[in-house]
């Protein structure tokens, strides 16, 4: 596979991909958009939003959240799956930014792993939101990658690293949420599988 080549099947791939808003994206602030982020594993985005938006009216921020009732997150974020497990992620993740960050979401893969409920995919969705050049390989990615013949990989981080060689830098944010929307856009494999072909033979 050369880049040119692959560059030209991630611009077919975004054509074929509904307009639609994903999770991390239009929050008012950082700190909105990591939660959003980390409610949003293995859940629809429409859910994640819907669930996150009533759960920043009463909690706008790390400060407000880390005081919250671990009971009160819970019943607000029911929807999303693993909701017990994300309600103490969130609570946890809040209180860490508090004591050890003074708020501010650190910027770095490194330190945002460390915070709770941030795994690299979660990391590295967060920090291309914020415009930096970084690949979260979600399950959508990861189909994609496989199909294309962007990487022979099943493990997230090895198909991050081809993708890194792979593509330019100035695309890697961009490259998850392409392969999300088209993911969304086409939820039967079959018919997704029929696009994917088209795409990696068209020459």
């Amino acid at each position: 596979m050369n880049q040119t080549l692959a560059l030209k099947q991630l611009k077919l791939l975004d054509k074929y991909g509904k307009r639609m808003r994903l999770a991390a994206e239009k929050w008012v602030n950082e700190f909105q958009t990591l939660i959003s982020i980390i409610l949003s594993a293995r859940t629809r985005d429409e859910t994640t939003i819907k669930v996150a938006k009533e759960l920043f009216k009463k909690y706008p921020t790390a400060k407000k959240l880390s005081k919250a009732n671990i009971k009160e997150i819970e019943k607000i974020i029911k929807p999303v799956n693993f909701y017990k497990n994300k309600s103490k992620n969130i609570l946890n993740c809040s209180k860490i930014l508090i004591k050890e960050y003074n708020s501010e979401i650190p910027e770095s893969i490194d330190e945002l792993i460390k915070l709770s409920g941030v795994g690299r995919k979660t990391a590295n969705v967060f920090l291309a939101e914020k415009g930096k050049n970084a690949i979260g390989v979600d399950t959508h990615l990861n189909y994609v990658s496989r199909k294309l013949g962007w990487s022979n990989h099943v493990d997230p981080h090895k198909i991050e690293i081809d993708l890194e060689k792979l593509f330019h830098k100035n695309y890697w944010r961009k490259i998850n949420p392409i392969a999300v929307r088209f993911g969304k856009t086409y939820t039967s494999r079959k018919e997704k599988d029929k696009i994917l072909e088209e795409i990696k033979c068209n020459p």
